[in-house]
């Protein structure tokens, strides 16, 4: 299992210093349930907007 998950959305909750992820888990969805081919066709439904 990966040790640092690196994020560059700065507005999320879980994004902390040095463009890391501080989430205890990460949920990565392929678009519309069909298998993904490019990393275009997944979304991170971990990402909370940051208050």
């Amino acid at each position: 299992m990966a040790q640092d998950v690196l994020c560059e959305v700065n507005n999320c909750t879980y994004w902390d210093n040095g463009n890391k992820c501080s989430a205890d888990a990460i949920y990565v969805v392929s678009h519309k349930g069909k298998q993904a081919s490019s990393s275009e066709e997944t979304d991170c439904k971990t990402f909370v907007p940051e208050a």
